[in-house]
């Protein structure tokens, strides 16, 4: 069994065949999908789904790209459905920022606040976070450092930075596509320092897609792949790494 710890079921590339994308990836055994809140006007689509299919979950929250649209009220609207399982995918993304000096100190500080907002808000309803972090590593690692909710979270499309393994303790690491792509190397050379207890198996669905369907929508059937490079790279068998990776899922989500 596989969990598809993060992928965007709610985009509107799925709008007309989520129901052949959720079969398709049911027959290469994953079992269980987690929709990440990024945009709050793709939450409802994410709700509705949840409600429909007993294997999809979702989470509430506010990507570093829609800070704008960020109201505290709003998610937590949905926070307290039984299938709501974390806050996010929220945190810092720099790789956008304006060349403008002033513009981008604005834009940074308002992403570290709400980004702090959404953490309090994991800690208010005791959710764990899906942290997306972007050419921000280390601005991230000193707010989650002090400032990490008690059920810790998930650092989404993990961005092979060092500096963030020293969060092990109260953070797990989400593996995708990237892992299959040749300029991975850093990722690649990362991984056998992450434990295994501590690796879980996403897609970001419908992007990032792995090899060899590189250049085409991504879904959670191709996680796959994903396992598949894990257990080349740290020399164990696909079938354990869905093991433990899907132990991982459950617990940091409380998956039945």
């Amino acid at each position: 069994m596989i969990v598809d710890t993060h992928t965007h079921l709610d985009h509107p590339k799925f709008y007309e065949d989520v129901d052949e994308v959720i079969v398709r990836a049911k027959h290469a055994g994953v079992e269980r999908f987690i929709i990440p809140g990024a945009d709050p006007k793709d939450l409802p689509r994410a709700v509705e789904l949840a409600q429909k299919y007993p294997e999809v979950f979702f989470a509430v929250g506010v990507h570093p790209y829609d800070i704008n649209a960020y109201e505290k009220r709003f998610l937590e609207e949905y926070i307290t459905h039984p299938k709501c399982v974390a806050v996010g995918e929220c945190g810092l993304d720099y790789y956008r920022l304006p060349k403008d000096d002033t513009q981008k100190e604005e834009i940074k500080k308002r992403q570290k606040e709400v980004f702090l907002d959404q953490i309090a808000l994991a800690k208010e309803y005791d959710k764990p976070l899906i942290v997306h972090i972007r050419e921000a590593s280390g601005d991230a690692y000193e707010i989650l450092r002090s400032n990490a909710p008690e059920r810790g979270g998930v650092l989404h499309c993990f961005n092979a930075s060092p500096i963030l393994l020293n969060l092990k303790d109260r953070f797990y690491y989400g593996i995708g596509g990237v892992l299959t792509f040749k300029n991975a190397k850093k990722l690649v050379e990362i991984l056998p320092h992450i434990p295994l207890n501590r690796i879980l198996i996403e897609t970001d669905a419908p992007y990032l897609t792995p090899e060899p369907y590189r250049g085409k929508r991504n879904e959670p059937a191709y996680t796959l792949y994903v396992v598949r490079k894990i257990a080349e790279l740290l020399n164990k068998s696909p079938e354990e790494i869905e093991a433990q990776t899907t132990r991982n899922a459950k617990e940091l989500f409380g998956l039945q």
